[in-house]
C-alpha cells in the first residue's frame, strides 16, 4: 500500500524550504530581467553558482566572515553582469540569451576542470563553509515545530534568513518598479526606442537591470549551498529553466509569482517524486524501472505546468496587459 500520509508530509516542508526560498528569489531575479525589462537572461544559473562558490571560496581559501564572503561574491556577479552586458545590451535580445547561456556553461566548466581543484574542488565540489554562519544562530540547540515541520536549530535558522531575504528583496522588487526608475524599465520593455526618443540612456537602464537581477541570482545561490554542499552539476542549464518554468508559472512581470511559483513546483515535484517512487515499489507500474521513475516526475510536474499555462498564459499572479509587451 501507498503511505499517503508521508507523501503529502513530504511535499509540505517543500513549502518553506531553502531550496524553494533560493529558487524563488532566483525568479525574482529572472523577474526583474524578463518580466520587467524583457532581458532575456538564460544565464542565471551562472549567476548562482558565482553566488555560491564565492561566498564558499571566500570562506575555505580566505577565511572571510559571512559579511565579507557575500560581498565578494556580490562583487564577483556585478563584474560577471558587466562581462555579460557591456558587449550584448546595445544588440537584439537574442543575443543576449546566446551569450548568457555559453557564459553560464563556462562558468560552471570553469568550476568542474581540475586545474582550479585546490580552490574549486573540480567536480567532487566543496564543503565545511558553514561554521560562520551557523555561529550567528541566535537559536539554542533543540528541535521545533510539528509533523513535517520539525527541524532543528540550524535548519531553522537558514528557513529563518532564507525566506526574511526573500520578503526584503521582494518589497525593494516592489517599491523600486512603483519608482521612475521601475517606470522607464517597464518602458523599455514595451518600446525602448520610445523611451530613447525621450532621452532616457536605455543601455545604461537594461545594465543596471542586468546587475540587480544577478545579484538577486546570486543570493539565491548563497541560500542554495547552505543546507547542502557546492557542486557543480547542480548549476546546468536545466537550472534556469527551472527557474523560468517557476516565473511563468506564478507570472512574469509580478512580485508573488516567483514566490508561490517556486512553492507550487517544489510541492509538485515532491509530490510526484513521492508517489511514484512509492508506485514502482507497490508494483502499480511493473513497466517502469526506479530510475526511469525517477524521470518520470519532471515529465509530470512539466504536464502540469504546461496545463496552468494553456489556461491561464499570464500566470497565477501575471496581467494579460503586461503579457503583451513581454518579449
Amino acid at each position: 500500500m501507498i503511505d499517503w500520509g508521508a507523501i503529502f508530509s513530504n511535499a509540505a516542508v517543500e513549502l518553506i524550504s531553502p531550496t524553494t526560498a533560493a529558487y524563488a528569489l532566483a525568479a525574482l531575479g529572472l523577474a526583474v530581467h524578463f518580466g520587467y525589462t524583457g532581458l532575456l537572461n538564460f544565464g542565471q544559473a551562472g549567476f548562482m553558482a558565482i553566488g555560491a562558490y564565492g561566498y564558499a571560496i571566500s570562506t575555505l581559501t580566505f577565511g572571510f566572515p559571512v559579511w565579507a564572503a557575500v560581498l565578494m561574491g556580490i562583487g564577483a556577479s556585478v563584474v560577471f553582469a558587466l562581462i555579460l552586458g557591456v558587449p550584448t545590451l546595445r544588440l537584439r535580445a537574442d543575443y543576449l540569451a546566446i551569450v548568457t547561456i555559453a557564459a553560464a556553461e563556462i562558468v560552471r566548466l570553469l568550476f568542474t576542470t581540475n586545474t582550479f581543484e585546490p580552490v574549486t574542488g573540480s567536480a567532487n565540489g566543496l564543503s565545511g563553509y558553514k561554521g560562520g554562519f551557523a555561529a550567528l544562530n541566535p537559536i539554542p540547540e533543540g528541535t521545533y515545530g510539528f509533523g513535517p515541520f520539525e527541524n532543528n536549530a540550524y535548519d531553522w535558522w537558514i528557513r529563518i534568513v532564507a525566506w526574511v531575504l526573500v520578503i526584503l528583496f521582494s518589497l525593494f522588487t516592489w517599491q523600486i518598479m512603483r519608482s521612475p526608475w521601475g517606470r522607464v524599465i517597464k518602458g523599455i520593455r514595451e518600446d525602448e526606442d520610445a523611451v530613447r526618443a525621450l532621452g532616457k540612456n536605455v543601455y545604461s537602464y537594461k545594465m543596471q537591470s542586468l546587475i540587480l537581477g544577478g545579484v538577486f541570482g546570486t543570493i539565491a545561490g548563497m541560500i542554495f549551498i547552505l543546507p547542502r554542499a557546492v557542486v557543480p552539476s547542480n548549476y546546468q542549464t536545466s537550472l534556469t529553466f527551472f527557474i523560468y518554468a517557476i516565473l511563468l508559472l506564478g507570472g512574469a512581470a509580478t512580485i508573488l509569482g516567483p514566490i508561490i511559483g517556486s512553492m507550487i513546483f517544489w510541492v509538485l515535484l515532491s509530490f510526484f517524486s513521492g508517489f511514484i517512487a512509492r508506485a514502482v515499489e507497490a508494483g502499480w507500474l511493473p513497466f517502469m524501472t526506479s530510475i526511469q521513475a525517477g524521470q518520470l516526475r519532471f515529465i509530470l510536474v512539466g504536464v502540469a505546468i504546461m496545463l496552468i499555462v494553456v489556461f491561464r498564459p499570464q500566470g497565477i499572479f501575471g496581467n494579460k496587459k503586461e503579457l503583451s509587451f513581454v518579449k
